[in-house]
């Protein structure tokens, strides 16, 4: 079992200790005030981690602490992984990223796009042309979230019993034929939604690889980088390191809440979209694998070209998330100077973003206030870890990013 351990004493990389200490005792704050339960944060440059800080606990009501080796659920961090398994079968040749879906999966072979009304009265017509698999790749498609409660499409998604992105008790394949039986939000390309694109990508995975989703993970990316604790199930000898998810409650405090069906075997359902556990480890792995545009000590999973291919932006016209992203769901500032790539956001204007960014940074977030990112500039990469689902912003990644950012001296 590989646990994460600093490498390197922070000035030797440019790196100004303390900034990180004040980073640390901001974080601190969210633990000693019972909004988060307990946190690890590490930052490395240069592949060399010089700053790693575990503090308060994995499960409150045991007195458990976070440790090196506690594992997380990463839930929307699953996203970039399923984006690498993809882009491995482009690489192959036995997937393209403008193959119609479709092709692969016959139940999109007539998309209709929603036109007017609601519920039952809801008017559509033929979409204008397929979704292709880079539509998947860039949350352009015309798929949502029953979550966002803005539009009478993701009104039918719950209505379709997806109010958690999938159908409760079914497997991948039934449940990307309910998306596929719903109408699209819009015309495919023609607009940026964080949507169940990365599920629909991984059933994708499945019949072209002719494996599980899990079975591809584990033999094609997480064995090879050395991801050992990572992937879709937690083994009863893993279990004793899973931290505790919470939520948020009214008052601001936090409360243990339901989780992934992590225990107990292998789950029926495997999300691309937000189905893994990882420990820091194995997520400093895979930034590793991104950082070195796709290969790691030996192991070769993509090109350099594909890799800068995933991290760059692919919104028409340069455009960012709150220009060409749904409304009134993504009309945010915070999407301000933020592009999307292949499973990433890109930072494509720093001077527009709410906290100080670098241009070409790249990265995601999960539902549980976990984040990561990667700046080429600054030879960079950042995680952090928590297990909190917030019902507002907590500002932990804005505020996370802003004292990064403030520590780097060179």
């Amino acid at each position: 079992m590989a646990q994460l351990r600093q490498e390197v004493d922070p000035s030797e990389v440019g790196l100004d200790a303390k900034a990180l200490d004040r980073l640390d005792q901001h974080l601190a704050h969210h633990v000693d005030e019972g909004r988060v339960p307990g946190f690890l944060v590490a930052v490395a440059r240069g592949g060399r981690v010089a700053h790693l800080t575990m503090l308060g606990r994995r499960d409150v009501a045991a007195g458990l602490p976070v440790e090196h080796d506690t594992l997380w659920r990463i839930y929307s961090m699953t996203k970039p992984v399923t984006s690498v398994a993809a882009l491995m079968l482009v690489e192959e040749g036995r997937l393209s990223l403008d193959d119609p879906v479709a092709r692969h999966l016959p139940v999109f072979a007539d998309p209709q796009v929603y036109v007017s009304g609601s519920g039952d009265d809801v008017r559509t017509r033929p979409a204008r042309g397929p979704i292709l698999i880079r539509h998947l790749l860039t949350h352009t498609a015309g798929l949502t979230f029953a979550f966002y409660r803005s539009h009478p499409v993701d009104a039918l998604y719950r209505a379709a019993g997806l109010e958690s992105s999938v159908v409760p008790g079914t497997d991948l394949a039934r449940t990307v034929d309910v998306y596929a039986s719903l109408p699209l939000q819009f015309e495919p390309g023609t607009q940026w939604n964080y949507s169940v694109a990365s599920n629909v990508l991984g059933r994708v995975i499945e019949v072209v690889s002719g494996q599980s989703l899990d079975v591809f993970f584990a033999e094609r990316i997480l064995g090879p980088l050395g991801m050992s604790d990572a992937g879709f199930q937690v083994t009863d000898e893993q279990a004793p390191r899973l931290a505790e998810l919470y939520g948020e409650t009214d008052s601001g405090g936090i409360e243990p809440v339901p989780g992934l069906p992590l225990r107990g075997g292998r789950p029926r359902l495997l999300s691309g979209s937000g189905g893994m556990v990882a420990s820091a480890h194995d997520m400093h792995r895979f930034m590793e694998l991104l950082r070195r545009r796709g290969e790691l000590d030996g192991v070769r999973l993509l090109n350099p070209e594909t890799v800068d291919l995933m991290t760059r932006n692919h919104l028409p016209g340069n455009a960012d998330l709150r220009s060409f992203g749904s409304r009134p769901a993504h009309d945010e500032p915070n999407n301000d100077g933020v592009g999307f790539g292949l499973g990433v956001s890109v930072v494509i204007d720093p001077e527009r973003t709410q906290v100080p960014s670098t241009l070409g940074a790249y990265g995601w977030s999960g539902a549980a206030t976990t984040t990561f990112w990667v700046d080429p500039v600054h030879d960079l990469t950042v995680q952090f870890m928590t297990q909190v689902r917030p019902k507002t912003s907590l500002r932990i990644v804005p505020d996370l990013k802003r004292l990064v950012h403030e520590a780097i001296t060179g």
